[in-house]
């Protein structure tokens, strides 16, 4: 029995040191290893299949909005990336630079591709002319690089994978309207498959995208309170088209400049559902989102019959669900501390009695409570039970955001609150970003988003007590 809880006594309990619960579950898990690059990682079967589920769903939904796919070059000329100044302060600290190709030194620097705005900038200058041509609508899949300080699996790396829609429009409502339908798009999905609600709204203009008009995110809580900014969406104006030429004709036959935007979802999802949704056993997966939905583990399978008859309900069950079968010669109770370890939503043990009796135990791993299962009826069975979990994972993470959302009034209530209550902090703000700087001087919390719902909770700033004039969600963040 000692053998059977070392797998799990490796993990660090989550109230003790969340960093180190979370690198644990990373590697136990066997999501990703650690690659020779310092800040790069090597994504192993078990983590690579959740991201190709995120992957699949947000395309099929990005699809049906009318998105279609391409795919822009790794390297970008440093001229073409200087040529929107606010654009290039904002991601300089972070560019890998390219000098030489082979042995000779190139006549001109080439960036690794931190973000493609302007590779896609410069597509649209040479592909948009008339107004017929409108609107772009695309989408590439590809992985970027950022030269970070500190890294940490998933939620931070040098190389991480993402997706980068670019859109152009002919006119500013209609670049507006496709910001905030992505930034729904991403909300949507984040609850329906990932099971984790997020806080719409808009970035202050501190925050905001380096180039962008107006910069929406979705904001998520992970188990230790601190923030999550899971998606971004920006609305970039006409700045871009006008530093790049992007000019159409009009239907009057005017000359005019297109409105473009931008929005991205990368791998760092992959630590949002770790952290929101994990225990100290490991994995815990939302059923949508679970390369093994369901494990199948015969009990005494030295016995007559079991082995057989779990292989027949293997081959049963895998035709509606994803399902592995565990026949190794570990003991029932490794396997089970596997199962748990990586996250599969459903356990089935199946043994000499549960067959002489027609039924099958089938374990919930998000509460482990066990439900006895007809065999005549499994079928229909499992998919109630991985219904009923997806949305008590979803409604238990919600609860846990609203237990840790604390209103402040004063700015004594409000530094309290982050030094004792993790969690988002609701607070009234006057729009001066000197006092967003004050407030992340003096408490280190920053300004998470302003809600599209906004509530009314003074008429005055918590920091300085001038009029305030919106209600910010604050916090301490990722």
């Amino acid at each position: 029995m000692a053998q059977d809880k070392k797998l799990v006594e490796a993990i660090t309990s989550m109230e003790d040191d969340f960093a180190q619960w979370y690198t644990d579950v990373v590697r136990k898990a066997e999501l990703c290893e650690y690659s020779s690059i310092k800040g790069c990682m090597i994504f192993l079967p078990n983590g690579y299949a959740i991201w190709e589920n995120i992957q699949k769903e947000l395309d099929r939904r990005f699809k049906e909005t009318g998105v279609e796919n391409v795919y822009m070059p790794m390297f970008i000329p440093e001229g073409l990336l200087e040529k929107e100044k606010d654009h290039v302060e904002g991601f300089a600290p972070e560019v890998a630079w390219v000098t030489h190709g082979g042995k000779d030194q190139l006549t001109e620097r080439m960036a690794v591709r931190p973000t493609s705005e302007t590779l896609f900038c410069d597509l649209y200058a040479n592909i948009v002319h008339s107004y017929r041509d409108l609107p772009k609508v695309y989408n590439q899949w590809c992985s970027v690089v950022r030269w970070e300080k500190t890294t940490r699996p998933f939620l931070r790396t040098t190389e991480f994978l993402w997706q980068e829609g670019h859109t152009a429009h002919a006119t500013a409502e209609e670049a507006e309207e496709r910001t905030i339908q992505m930034l729904n798009l991403y909300a949507d999905f984040c609850e329906e498959v990932l099971a984790i609600p997020m806080i719409k709204g808009r970035k202050t203009d501190k925050e905001k995208f380096a180039g962008a008009e107006a910069t929406y995110t979705i904001e998520a809580l992970m188990h230790d309170g601190k923030a999550l900014q899971s998606g971004t969406s920006h609305n970039f104006g006409d700045g871009f088209a006008k530093a790049f030429g992007i000019q159409y004709t009009d239907k009057d036959n005017q000359l005019k400049y297109v409105h473009q935007t931008s929005w991205g979802m990368t791998t760092r999802l992959i630590g949002a559902v770790i952290m929101v949704h994990g225990d100290d056993s490991g994995l815990v997966l939302p059923p949508k989102i679970a390369p093994t939905q369901v494990a199948i583990i015969p009990i005494a399978q030295h016995k007559e019959g079991v082995l057989e008859k779990a292989n027949a309900l293997y081959e049963k069950l895998s035709k509606t669900y994803k399902v592995s079968l565990d026949d190794s010669d570990k003991k029932p109770g490794w396997k089970f501390s596997e199962q748990e370890m990586r996250g599969i939503p459903l356990r089935i043990e199946l043994g000499p009695k549960d067959i002489e009796a027609n039924q099958a135990v089938v374990v919930r791993r998000d509460t482990r409570e066990k439900i006895l299962v007809s065999l005549d009826e499994i079928d229909t069975k499992l998919q109630e039970i991985l219904d009923t979990m997806q949305k008590d994972m979803l409604e238990r993470a919600r609860a846990h955001r609203d237990a840790h959302t604390t209103e402040a009034l004063t700015y004594e209530e409000f530094k309290d609150a982050v030094a004792n209550k993790p969690g988002f902090v609701k607070a009234m703000w006057c729009g001066d970003v000197a006092c967003e700087n004050k407030i992340k001087e003096d408490t280190t919390a920053t300004s998470r988003c302003m809600p599209f719902e906004q509530e009314k909770l003074s008429d005055v700033c918590v920091c300085c007590g001038k009029p305030a004039k919106a209600m910010v969600y604050w916090g301490k963040a990722y």
